[in-house]
């Protein structure tokens, strides 16, 4: 294979991936004015922890680093992916069947424990239903779910290549 194409390379692909589909989704929010839902909330933190996994990788030259960051964005990329697939499926539910709306992270973080807070996060809530942007027929979610598994593919590649390296 080229020199030029190396896993610190493509570990430095998907940090600056990750770290410019937060930048969009934080021009989204507050240049666009859509409100993320909990769901995007937990697909923006999955994001964050591929972006600085893949940017440690792609700063050591350690190959065991290098394995265990792989294992570790795919992963992360395999939870914002579930994440993503929950997400599409209350997209697709009946306004009827959505689960009940809840009010503002911010009142919840005030009044609720953590627990309920992370359950409604993770399962998502009406607001969650509401497609309020979309590109090229897709909306929001399934573009994450895109980038997710992209970035998982990727590295697994990084995981199986540098088990085939020594050191």
């Amino acid at each position: 294979m080229f020199e030029f194409v190396t896993a610190r390379r493509f570990h430095g692909l998907v940090a600056f991936a990750a770290f410019a589909l937060l930048a969009v989704a934080f021009y989204m929010e507050y240049q666009m004015g859509l409100e993320p839902c909990p769901l995007c909330m937990m697909q923006r933190i999955a994001f964050f922890a591929v972006g600085i996994m893949s940017l440690g990788s792609a700063l050591t030259q350690n190959q065991k680093v290098r394995r265990f960051s792989a294992w570790a964005v795919v992963l992360f990329s395999s939870l914002g992916a579930a994440l993503a697939m929950r997400h599409l499926y209350l997209q697709s539910l009946p306004a009827d069947e959505l689960p009940a709306c809840l009010p503002g992270l911010s009142y919840m973080f005030e009044v609720f424990p953590w627990q309920e807070i992370m359950e409604s996060m993770i399962m998502g809530t009406g607001e969650c239903g509401d497609v309020v942007w979309t590109f090229l027929g897709l909306s929001i979610p399934a573009w994450t779910l895109v980038a997710f598994a992209g970035m998982a593919i990727v590295n697994i590649w990084i995981a199986i290549q540098s088990s085939r390296t020594k050191g």
